[in-house]
């Protein structure tokens, strides 16, 4: 497209396209069509290419082979044929350019340079594949009826050496600095306005060809994008962009729509492997725009990245976690005030070509992280480094170790909403924590074993919450589960869906109301009795003692588990005494004594029952609650074990237990764990039951073994449901390996969660801002649950259900108090006075918890 003399020059455009973006005939019409769609916008296009998939990894296994002839020509072999393969696949009419390249590989696998395993003889063998890939695709966009033309990368980025490198890194990982050159863009344009250059490689000082280092070609599409002061970057790949965690272990992670450059280098260096981390330095530097695409998708806008907002709100963008860590704690109470220490002891890091990344220090203790990579590969080296630490500090390995790390702008001030995930970290031995100088991301490096077990959890808790903020809601888009459609949990439209009419009529009659479908709780009862491992199920009365739901509870077969005299009373009213639990906790000493005259089954869980009232169990038979050390929950009030849980007894004080039961001739007939609520891993109470089985077995009187209850409802539609077949194919393999134990379990919330509603009335609304706020008739009197745990409950304007949600608001309640919050950043239709509104999920843990607080009557209860 000529251009007159003092016409602008169509803007450049640079796409990178990785190796699974070049290895197909379909993936390269994609190819075509992105670069005709930007040509159309009158735009140059500058494509870069990263060799066919696998054909790096056979290049450096050849390079690798020193003393093996016959390796090296296999696999030249193979690199021949897959290229063969994609030149048919291609229908290509003229193969003489490709085959410059194949002999090229030819001449290098027979080169004799290659016994010594020479750095040049490397870099030209691993520049072949984007040698070879980038020639194939200029044919092909050329037969496609594209003006393509054929650029040498290394005619442009001249590598440079910088002070610490080695001769590996001159040549295996080099670096290019560059800047926006003018004078290049304008002759590149003269030229011709189509290119397809190499990523990956580049030339040093002497002319010799130098590697970018693993995953290079998107620093190369980087140096390119700045130099040619270009409009925007674009690297496609095969996923949509940059995402809250790493998909495969958190399918839930979110698409991060916007990014800053220096949010986006700390993802990156921090675990994300979507994006080099050397990638970004050149753009920022330039100020050029930098996009993450999907090639299968092209019309997903993926992950916009460039210069900070002035006023970005600090919040929490990503987790990303690094395996492989290894930790050097190093201890001297020499280093105390010693000047130089750190200064020689690095030294000894440098000298043997270790990166160090994180530093924790004290008086006495340095420790630090080292940066997983070749050289520590090689168990001399660190062997060598510890022997030269040894002689001025102790020395101690820590490996493996994973480095989890949480992103965002403004860590600092964000460290009052970070007490769940401090939470989540308590039970775990953890190792080190560094708050990084930028106040970009904050890093605790534990054992490499529990990391992957963690982020999904994590997630939850952080990321989730900061989507719902109303200055990120622009910055967080779909997730992974809903752009790829991996495994979409489907659990069908409540009860509530269908009855909006009724449920309408009813509210006319009074709010705030809990209505309860006797129906959805039937329906629950009978799925838990599908479990055929469970012998016995028992109900946490706790949840709902409404006597109607306990009556239909009793019908299907349950039991009912009691915490106080008065949950027993409303017990015998349903079910006889045989069928009846007491398990109290810190009760006191009457309660126990009742419950025994009455014949119940009693659960001590603490000495104290039997070190102080010993003659009250005398002879009799009791069940054992214990902590196994760990709690679970989403949050840290619904979590009943570990140390800081009031419940259970801790396994170290069991043989003194076991003394006073045999003093008083007391026979421990069953042992019981509950560790928490709200759980949706159905592998938690099979480890549960293996736990509690070793435990009886040494204990020798136990025949009863209860793994509690906590079966998790999920609260919003990304969660994934508790999968009851998962949880029976569990339970039965742990029950055929200790089939002398009889098995309990006693849940409570996932029988009546769903069951319940509570219906309330629109007040008043408020404007403050940019916050909007709902006042409801409903107070954190009627439900409490999302004050004091924080817990989601889904909230539907049910008077407008059938108009679009395009407001958010804050729902709140009638309550004298800044916590009486009963849904945060929700989205309603406009919503008005006398709406009604229905919170879902209230079955449980709602009336039952409900109170006069302010003097103000509690919702009341109604059956359907």
């Amino acid at each position: 497209m000529p251009q007159s003399p003092t016409a602008t020059p169509p803007p450049w455009v640079v796409l990178k396209f990785g190796g699974t973006s070049v290895s197909t005939r379909a993936r390269w019409d994609k190819i075509a069509a992105i670069a005709r769609g930007w040509r159309e916008r009158d735009k140059n296009v500058l494509i870069v290419v990263s060799a066919l998939s696998g054909i790096t990894d056979q290049l450096k296994a050849l390079g690798e082979t020193q003393t093996d002839a016959g390796m090296r020509a296999a696999i030249r072999d193979e690199i021949r044929a897959r290229h063969a393969a994609m030149f048919a696949e291609l229908e290509l009419p003229e193969r003489a350019l490709l085959d410059y390249w194949l002999e090229r590989l030819d001449a290098l696998a027979e080169n004799v340079r290659a016994e010594a395993g020479a750095l040049p003889w490397q870099a030209e063998v691993l520049a072949l594949g984007e040698q070879l890939s980038s020639t194939l695709g200029v044919a092909y966009l050329n037969r496609l009826g594209l003006s393509a033309q054929w650029l040498d990368a290394r005619a442009h980025l001249l590598a440079q050496a910088l002070p610490n490198q080695n001769a590996w890194s001159r040549y295996l990982c080099a670096s290019v600095p560059t800047a926006p050159d003018a004078a290049f863009a304008a002759a590149l344009g003269e030229r011709g306005a189509l290119f397809i250059t190499q990523g990956f490689m580049a030339r040093n000082i002497d002319g010799e060809t130098v590697i970018l280092g693993r995953g290079g070609s998107d620093t190369s599409a980087s140096y390119f994008g700045a130099m040619l002061k270009a409009e925007r970057v674009e690297i496609w790949t095969d996923v949509a962009g940059m995402f809250s965690a790493n998909p495969r272990t958190v399918p839930n992670a979110r698409l991060l729509s916007r990014l800053d450059y220096e949010e986006a280098q700390e993802i990156a260096t921090t675990g994300a492997k979507v994006l080099h981390p050397r990638c970004i330095n050149p753009v920022r530097e330039a100020r050029v725009p930098l996009a993450i695409r999907d090639t299968n998708f092209p019309d997903l806008a993926g992950t916009q990245i460039g210069v900070a907002a002035p006023d970005a709100a600090p919040s929490v963008k990503a987790i990303s976690s690094r395996g492989g860590i290894t930790l050097i704690a190093m201890e001297s109470i020499g280093m105390w005030q010693q000047v130089g220490f750190l200064a020689d002891v690095f030294e000894q890091f440098k000298r043997h070509g270790l990166s160090i990344d994180l530093v924790g220090t004290s008086e006495t203790n340095v420790t630090v992280s080292l940066d997983p990579g070749e050289n520590l590969l090689n168990s001399d080296v660190l062997s060598a480094l510890c022997a030269d630490l040894a002689k001025v500090c102790r020395v101690k390995v820590i490996a493996p170790c994973a480095a989890i790390t949480l992103v965002g702008r403004g860590m600092r001030s964000m460290l009052h909403r970070l007490s769940a995930v401090l939470a989540e970290f308590g039970p775990q031995r953890v190792h080190l924590i560094s708050q990084s100088s930028n106040n970009l991301n904050l890093t605790f490096v534990v054992d490499e074993a529990i990391a992957a077990g963690m982020l999904p959890n994590l997630h939850a808790l952080l990321i989730r919450a900061e989507a719902m903020r109303v200055e990120d809601r622009a910055i967080f888009g779909p997730s992974w589960r809903e752009l790829y459609k991996k495994e979409q949990f489907s659990q069908g439209a409540p009860w509530w869906q269908t009855r909006r009419s009724e449920l309408l009529s009813l509210a006319e009659q009074g709010t705030p109301r809990y209505v309860y479908d006797i129906a959805a709780v039937r329906e629950r009862a009978q799925a838990l009795r599908a479990i055929k491992p469970v012998d016995r199920w028992f109900y946490a009365i706790k949840a709902n003692a409404h006597p109607a739901l306990l009556k239909e509870i009793a019908v299907q077969g349950f039991g009912l588990e009691c915490v106080s005299p008065g949950e027993l009373e409303r017990a015998a009213q349903s079910v006889p005494q045989a069928a009846r639990l007491f398990t109290p906790n810190f009760a006191p000493r009457a309660e126990y004594a009742a419950a025994l005259a009455s014949g119940v089954p009693v659960t001590l869980d603490n000495l104290h029952p039997l070190e102080h009232w010993g003659a009250d169990f005398a002879g009799r038979e009791i069940f054992l609650r214990l902590d196994l050390g760990a709690g679970r929950g989403h949050h840290d009030k619904v979590r009943t074990g570990g140390a800081k849980s009031k419940f259970g007894l801790a396994l170290d004080e069991l043989p003194e237990f076991h003394r006073l039961a045999d003093r008083h001739g007391v026979r421990i007939a069953g042992l019981h764990a509950h560790l928490g609520s709200g759980i949706l891993d159905a592998a938690h109470w099979r480890d549960v039951y293996v736990q509690l089985a070793s435990l009886g077995e040494k204990i020798g009187s136990v025949h009863v073994l209860n793994i509690g209850g906590g079966l998790g409802v999920p609260a919003r539609g990304d969660e994934t449901p508790l999968d009851l077949v998962a949880l029976s194919t569990g339970l039965a393999e742990v029950k055929a390996a200790y089939p002398q134990f009889e098995l309990w379990a006693e849940p409570g919330r996932y029988l009546v969660a769903d069951a319940g509603v509570l219906l309330a009335r629109v007040t008043q609304t408020k404007r403050k801002g940019d916050v909007r706020y709902v006042g409801c008739d409903a107070g954190m009197n009627s439900l409490i649950r999302p004050a004091l745990y924080e817990a989601y409950h889904e909230i539907v304007n049910l008077t407008r259900s059938d108009e679009a949600a395009t407001e958010l608001v804050q729902i709140v309640g009638p309550i004298c108090e800044s916590g009486d919050v009963l849904g945060s950043n929700r989205r309603l239709p406009p919503t008005r006075e006398g709406d009604v509104l229905l919170i879902a999920q209230a079955g449980a843990y709602g009336a039952a918890m409900a109170s006069h607080y302010n003097l103000r009557d509690p919702a009341t209860e109604l059956v359907i």
